[in-house]
């Protein structure tokens, strides 16, 4: 019997992952050809989402919940996703725009991330027969399905690895059949949706199989993990009491203190679950101890990321990235208050933590629908804060992004900017006018943007680090020390022997050097000169890679049998410059 079931399980989840490959397969296709359905953007976004996501669930629960109930529960997920979907497109697609294009990874990653979440409060209800399941089995499945997804993965990837190495093998040969093949969509899409389904339902099968091994390896993984809490502990604690006399003006002078402290929240909060686990046996002394520690952590550090995110709205109003900062913040809170009373509670170590978990992990589902949907869609909020301040006269009409309601808020920011083109502030509706009529995103006046696909990049073979060209450059601090501004020649080499390349670029009689530092972010370090009246630093730049001279007094940049002078750069000629996203 469980031989004829494991059998037809086997068949219905090929048959879904074929399904879903042919399907995917088919929009791509729509899409690149730009026919329907994807010149209809309301109806091929909820198809590609909802495609795309709603079959790992019945991939995943087969064999495990009550069919009645599993297509109940698919048939929710897939409304939600796609009212999701729907409205993502809505506010993205522009009138002279088709297809996928107004779909954003944010909500590719926000529905996995609402799917994967509310499925682990369903399944575990389902298999207890009652809507909260015991604290065990929700641990036990969400950290089971998450080593069945990571399994499931790894095998796909080996897959086409597999492929790939068959296609170089036989190209030896002159037989390149099988490179076109797998580099067919209507190939590539089918066998990956066939081969992952197969393999959900073997690490499924193993999983089951092998379920004491399992539950030790994760038990071994997370004991270890928990053994990082006293130590997160040490920097938390030690942060907060360096604290009194730094002050917080060099916390706020990161720009980026709110980011910092929720991260450190997160650590927290991801620690004291991998040293609770189910709860069913304390850990050792130490953990225990430091997870009651972390509790009581969490409210200062969270209360002071508060109050930094309250100081940038408060002087700078809402925008896409703030509000979602706002939605972190809440989570934060909701952890903050049950992990602290877990903390100082009496009774069982850490109890109310079951409780918690639970009750913050349905609280984090309706965040992500409200952020999707027109309840807490960033974009509108945040159009609605700016057009407020600049109503109110918060913010000169001179001085306001109208660029932002014109590129960067979809459909709520175009609507903003109609409604403004007739304001009864002369400026602010010409200004408004401007930029509804522009049909490419302007940078302020004096602002250089870098053509990086223009640069000539020198050696022969070399090219630009992918984070220096993902830097903000838009904001130096002087014009005389922004190379980067000018499209000039550039050469890339490791010009101070630590093992990793630099940017060199040349100005004028100079090559300016820029380093990138430990936080990713490249700045001007050194200026090299030859000292010579006129020469051509490109022509020199073309003879091959640079060397550096012995270290007699100072080590000089030797560069087409020429020497010049390395000089650290002057502090008054820095770059200030923001991060690329991680």
């Amino acid at each position: 019997m469980d031989a004829t079931r494991s059998r037809d399980a086997a068949i219905l989840r090929l048959a879904i992952g074929l399904a879903q490959g042919i399907a995917l397969f088919l929009l791509q296709k729509a899409d690149e050809s730009k026919t329907w359905p994807a010149t209809q953007p309301m109806l091929y976004a909820p198809l590609l989402v909802c495609v795309l996501m709603v079959p790992l669930l019945p991939l995943a629960a087969l064999s495990a919940m009550r069919r009645a109930n599993l297509v109940v529960w698919t048939a929710v997920a897939t409304a939600v996703t796609a009212i999701l979907a729907v409205h993502a497109a809505w506010v993205g697609a522009a009138p002279d725009r088709i297809g996928a294009s107004p779909l954003s990874p944010p909500l590719f990653l926000a529905t996995a991330a609402m799917l994967f979440i509310a499925h682990h409060l369903v399944q575990p209800a389902d298999a207890a027969g009652k809507p909260v399941a015991p604290y065990p089995a929700y641990f036990d499945l969400t950290w089971t399905n998450g080593v069945r997804l990571a399994l499931s993965l790894a095998f796909t990837g080996a897959f086409w690895l597999l492929l790939f190495l068959a296609a170089a093998l036989f190209k030896l040969i002159g037989i390149e059949a099988i490179g076109k093949l797998i580099g067919e969509t209507a190939f590539a899409f089918p066998a990956t949706g066939l081969m992952f389904a197969a393999a959900v339902h073997m690490a499924v099968q193993l999983t089951e199989a092998r379920a004491g091994l399992v539950r030790g390896a994760l038990t071994v993984g997370l004991t270890l993990l928990g053994w990082l809490l006293p130590l997160m502990v040490l920097i938390g604690g030690g942060f907060l009491a360096t604290l009194p006399f730094t002050g917080l003006a060099p916390l706020w002078g990161t720009k980026a203190a709110t980011a910092l402290l929720l991260s450190a929240a997160a650590a927290l909060i991801l620690l004291i679950n991998a040293a609770y686990q189910d709860g069913e046996e304390p850990p050792h002394l130490i953990p225990c101890l430091a997870a009651r520690i972390a509790g009581l952590l969490l409210i200062p550090i969270v209360i002071l990321a508060g109050y930094a995110l309250w100081l940038r709205i408060d002087q700078y109003g809402l925008t896409p990235e703030r509000v979602v900062a706002g939605v972190y913040l809440v989570v934060a809170i909701g952890f903050t208050a049950g992990y602290a009373l877990a903390a100082v509670k009496p009774g069982p170590w850490m109890k109310p933590l079951e409780r918690t978990n639970p009750i913050m992990a349905a609280a984090c589902v309706l965040l992500l629908i409200a952020l999707f949907t027109p309840i807490a869609n960033p974009a509108r909020l945040s159009v609605a804060s700016q057009v407020k301040r600049l109503e109110s006269g918060e913010v000169a009409a001179d001085k306001f992004d109208f660029q932002f309601l014109r590129f960067d808020a979809g459909r709520y920011g175009r609507e903003a900017l109609d409604r403004l083109k007739t304001h009864p502030n002369a400026e602010i509706a010409k200004r408004a006018r401007d930029a509804a009529a522009s049909t490419e995103k302007q940078y302020p006046a004096g602002e250089i943007r870098p053509d990086f696909k223009a640069m000539a990049v020198y050696p022969a073979g070399k090219a630009l680090p992918q984070s220096f060209v993902a830097q903000d450059w838009s904001q130096p601090s002087g014009s005389n020390c922004t190379a980067i501004a000018m499209q000039c020649p550039a050469l890339v080499a490791d010009v101070d022997a630590d093992g990793k390349d630099e940017v060199l670029l040349a100005e004028g009689d100079r090559l300016k050097v820029f380093s990138e530092g430990a936080d990713r972010v490249w700045t001007l370090t050194a200026v090299a000169a030859a000292g010579c009246e006129s020469y051509d630093l490109e022509a020199w730049m073309k003879t091959g890679a640079p060397s550096l001279s012995e270290p007699v007094a100072r080590r000089d940049l030797i560069l087409g049998g020429r020497r010049l002078a390395l000089q650290p750069a002057s502090k008054d000629c820095q770059v200030s410059v923001t991060p690329p996203p991680r």
